[in-house]
């Protein structure tokens, strides 16, 4: 293989650099970056290329660490080139903040070479990736279960402002708006490196660490990936290829992900990412599950990657889950299925409560026939929402209904509920469960059940079915059978459902206050016409 060839054909054909570019090089002193600096040495005056030799020394290997420091600043100086290196103690840092060694040392990499871009005005960073990292990287991804984005591997080239760092303790190291980070070697394997090392007189450094097994990288390079050679000795490009064809495929969903981003994300902020439930559902698997990754990379910025059995467990609940259900996900992430919504977040935070028309406190709050009745501001769900601005308190409709049965039995609203007017009468409250609470809910054919059970096998949330309104009949409202008309938002009860004997039917519809005009408590409600949808 003519290794330069080959740079040069990854340069063209993937426009990994432009004529008159300035390149920060890193460079820890091994083989492929030493290949790497001496390939686009040799095309620096083709492509008019301006270099920048970068190192940085993790202080992970004592003194061999120092002595490849020193390495490549002469090798810098003999070759006529500009040279930065710094020493960060990425061991400690590690330690602080809770993260691997090899993950925060990645991290301060990048971040490092950010800043010399930065500070030398380049719009590249170049690393020595090569096919044989590119193999590994593909396998370890599949080892630890992962999607397509797993898949593509390495990319030839990068947008720095997509990719995820945290903060290493130092100062930014500034924008990265436009810049790229390339790897030119990516086609080309380790033996031919090595090769061109020994054919160009190069004499790079032994990083010892990298026969450590204990590392997962080193574990697939030196055992795994040779055990797969005895079963198929073209596994590495076979890898490689999946690659290739996995980032072209990602490339596509990435472009459809960005369109479906924008029309089912309602909320993007410090406290999570906030989808449109029914936005979200309507989306094709493989951008449900592309839309949940992402949400978990924006809001976990540490993360590489999620197991494909927690996305598969998370979409799922997201489609199948009633209001309150959850999946919980690595990295202190939880997934919330709302009411309307479906919701990314920190899995230490308090239980969300939706926005439902709760009743928070005991004393029974009464009914008004053809009319309004608001729940008292201080009984109402402590998570309010906003319509336009303003506080949304939640009010119930109580009106007769002058519309067809069918629409009155086909009711699709769980907040709406169409009762036998002469069934239900006319004395009706609010109220909380109270112990010893019994119904009988519509399609049980007449078989009462404690309310407490049904709210556990409907599955409504621990943590919501005692704020949960009951519409009762009678005064105040006991604790028999016949006092319970409506589990609210759940069931009502088959003693005053419509039947084929109904003349007369009430309709009972929560709304947003905010939503419509405060009523006139000093004249009568109109009757509803049927008309109001």
């Amino acid at each position: 293989m003519d290794v330069l060839e080959v740079v040069r054909k990854e340069i063209e054909s993937r426009h990994l650099l432009d004529v008159g570019d300035t390149v920060v090089v890193g460079v820890s002193g091994g083989s492929d970056s030493l290949c790497l600096l001496h390939t686009l040495a040799r095309l620096r005056r083709e492509l008019d290329l301006s270099l920048h030799v970068a190192h940085l020394n993790h202080c992970l290997r004592g003194d061999e660490a120092d002595a490849d420091m020193t390495f490549v600043a002469l090798l810098a100086t003999e070759w006529g080139l500009p040279c930065t290196i710094e020493v960060r103690d990425v061991a400690s840092l590690a330690l602080g903040q809770h993260t691997s060694i090899e993950e925060t040392a990645r991290h301060v990499r990048y971040r490092f070479l950010i800043k010399v871009a930065n500070r030398v005005g380049a719009a590249v960073v170049a690393v020595g990736h090569h096919a044989d990292d590119q193999s590994e990287t593909v396998l370890m991804h599949i080892l630890r279960g992962t999607g397509i984005s797993g898949l593509k591997g390495m990319l030839p080239s990068t947008e720095l402002s997509e990719m995820q760092m945290v903060d290493d303790g130092w100062p930014d190291p500034g924008s990265r708006s436009s810049m790229r980070l390339v790897r030119p070697l990516l086609a080309v394997p380790r033996d031919e490196i090595e090769k061109y090392c020994r054919d160009h007189s190069l004499q790079p450094r032994f990083d010892r660490s990298n026969l450590d097994t204990t590392h997962f990288r080193n574990r697939v390079r030196h055992e795994l990936l040779p055990l797969l050679e005895t079963y198929n000795p073209n596994i590495k490009l076979l890898l490689q290829r999946t690659a290739d064809v996995a980032a072209a495929d990602h490339e596509l969903i990435s472009s459809l992900l960005n369109d479906a981003w924008s029309k089912t994300v309602i909320a993007e902020d410090q406290d999570g990412i906030t989808f449109d439930l029914g936005a979200w559902r309507s989306l094709p698997l493989a951008l449900q599950r592309a839309s949940l990754r992402e949400a978990a990379y924006r809001y976990r910025p540490r993360i590489r990657d999620l197991d494909f059995a927690h996305v598969k467990h998370a979409v799922a609940v997201g489609n199948n889950g009633i209001t309150g259900a959850r999946a919980v996900l690595p990295h202190g992430l939880v997934l919330s299925v709302g009411y309307d919504t479906l919701r990314l977040g920190d899995r230490d935070q308090a239980r969300t409560i939706p926005d439902w028309p709760l009743l928070w406190c005991d004393g029974p709050v009464p009914v008004k026939l053809g009319g309004d009745t608001f729940l008292p501001r201080k009984c109402q769900t402590k998570a309010t929402s906003k319509v336009g601005g303003k506080r949304a308190d939640w009010v119930m409709e109580a009106r007769a209904w002058r519309g067809d049965h069918s629409r009155a039995l086909n009711n699709p609203d769980r907040w709406t509920a169409f009762f036998d007017a002469d069934r239900l009468g006319s004395q009706l409250a609010l109220r909380r469960r109270l112990p010893g609470d019994r119904f009988q809910p519509l399609g049980m054919g007449g078989r009462s059940v404690s309310v407490s059970d049904f709210m556990i096998n409907a599955k409504v949330p621990q943590h919501l079915r005692a704020g949960i309104p009951l519409l009762v009949r009678g005064q105040a409202g006991g604790a028999s059978a016949a006092d319970i008309a409506w589990v609210v938002g759940w069931r009502i009860d088959e003693q005053v459902s419509i039947t084929a004997n109904t003349r007369r039917i009430v309709r009972m519809r929560w709304t947003h206050s905010t939503t419509r005009e405060t009523p006139n408590y000093g004249r009568r409600a109109v009757e509803d016409t049927g008309n109001e949808t």
